[in-house]
Parts: structure tokens; C-alpha cells; sequence
């Protein structure tokens, strides 16, 4: 029975090995495609916020023109 046992690691050893060589040549380029479409819309998305902040930059830059119909006066 022992001698079973000590023939079952080799048997287990070799059927595992199978598995994860099965695994580890699989096809991966379906994952490459959707991280390749997750950064397209992360670059897209930079690239909005950027020109959210350059126009709100440019705002705060030219604060005259909505400041002047403004007036304001101090009370003491």
C-alpha cells in the first residue's frame, strides 16, 4: 500500500503540471484586445478633463468681462 502512495505523488505531480501548462498556453490576446479598449478610453477621458481645465483656466484668467457688470459697494 505504501508503494501505491509513493506512485500516487508522481501520477498527481504530472497531472497538475498538465493543468497549469494548459493554462499557461492559452490564448491571451482576447485580454490584450480589452485592456488595449480600456486605455483608448482612459486616454480619451485625459484628454477631455484636460480640456475642461484649460478652459475653466482660461476663465479664471479673464474674470473682466463677467466682473464688470458687477458692482459692488463697501458699507461701513
Amino acid at each position: 500500500m505504501a508503494a501505491l502512495a509513493w506512485l500516487l505523488i508522481p501520477l498527481f505531480a504530472v497531472v497538475g503540471a498538465a493543468i497549469w501548462g494548459s493554462w499557461a498556453s492559452r490564448n491571451k490576446t482576447i485580454g490584450d484586445v480589452a485592456e488595449l479598449a480600456g486605455y483608448a478610453r482612459f486616454r480619451d477621458a485625459m484628454e477631455r478633463s484636460h480640456t475642461a481645465i484649460t478652459d475653466s483656466a482660461r476663465e479664471e484668467r479673464e474674470p473682466a468681462a463677467t466682473a464688470s457688470a458687477v458692482t459692488t459697494s463697501p458699507s461701513g
